[in-house]
């Protein structure tokens, strides 16, 4: 977006408050700018997924880009839930059926590789943004899950089936914001997905049941758990948090209610500023401050 979304229509304002010259830009455009710049920072670079190994170019190209390039690399290929997992996150439990993997049956319907869940689950593409090709299916609804497999393999992407949370219907996903590795705000999102629309297809109003995104104090057990997240991530990557100048963590509550992670966002997440106070902006501001300091050392 060539001035970002409108949520992060403040950031430049509060930027300039710490004295930060900053300007917009599309990723594709002239290179010269982000060759200059003393940092580049991704926001809203919605069409990745669908140029993905173009966008791992550039941001290989860019000597200074936030998050860094081998984060951005890891973070876009949603297989990383299981590197988190094997460290002992709750993660939702993910089942990779990557196209390599996918043998069909005899009857060219079902897949001697493919695990369905017999209940409600969840199809979606290892590599994707927002709710794109995703699709949420009944327990009866198993042709139609692997048509979506194949269509995904089709498109080029492994698919992640994972199995559907019910609390997310009743009280959505929560999303903690961190800068620089310090925890700024959190809200709350409605589910996306409706068993009975197409894939990849919002629930009515957008938000499933009318819920969210809203403000949220997170509970202390959510809170807990996006640390242990962000500090897994940082083992994992050879980094240390505050290295991350910013990051999305969003969670949601497992049958036994405890939290459970479902994506850690750290290439270009909504940060939905707009839902919380004038501080966020400010927090944000701060963190690039900080970000501008470490690197001039």
């Amino acid at each position: 977006m060539p001035d970002s979304h409108e949520d992060e229509h403040s950031l430049p304002a509060a930027l300039d408050e710490l004295g930060i010259d900053v300007s917009w830009a599309v990723w594709d455009s002239e290179a010269r700018a982000f060759d200059t710049a003393d940092l580049v920072v991704l926001r809203s670079t919605w069409d990745y997924t669908s140029r993905l190994e173009e966008f791992l170019r550039w941001c290989d190209s860019v000597p200074a880009l936030a998050n860094p390039a081998p984060v951005v690399r890891w973070n876009t290929d949603k297989r990383y839930l299981a590197e988190l997992a094997d460290v002992g996150l709750p993660v939702i439990p993910t089942q990779v059926v990557a196209p390599e993997h996918f043998e069909a049956g005899p009857d060219g319907r079902e897949s001697r590789n493919v695990r369905l869940p017999d209940r409600e689950f969840v199809v979606k593409p290892a590599v994707g943004a927002g709710s794109r090709g995703a699709a949420r299916f009944l327990p009866n609804q198993r042709e139609r899950a692997l048509e979506q497999v194949h269509a995904l393999h089709a498109a080029g992407v492994a698919a992640l089936v994972q199995p559907y949370q019910p609390a997310v219907d009743r009280e959505g996903e929560t999303a903690l914001v961190f800068f620089g590795g310090v925890y700024s705000h959190g809200f709350v999102k409605g589910p996306l997905l409706d068993p009975a629309r197409e894939a990849g297809s919002a629930a009515p109003n957008g938000h499933g049941v009318g819920k969210g995104p809203f403000a949220t104090d997170p509970a202390p057990e959510l809170r807990r758990v996006a640390e242990d997240v962000l500090d897994a991530a940082g083992d994992l990557l050879g980094v240390a948090r505050h290295a991350l100048l910013y990051a999305r963590v969003d969670l949601v509550r497992g049958e036994d209610g405890g939290p459970m992670l479902l994506e850690l966002e750290l290439i270009e997440p909504r940060l939905n500023f707009r839902l919380v106070d004038r501080a966020a902006p400010l927090r944000f501001a701060s963190a690039v401050r900080g970000e501008l300091a470490r690197r001039a050392v």
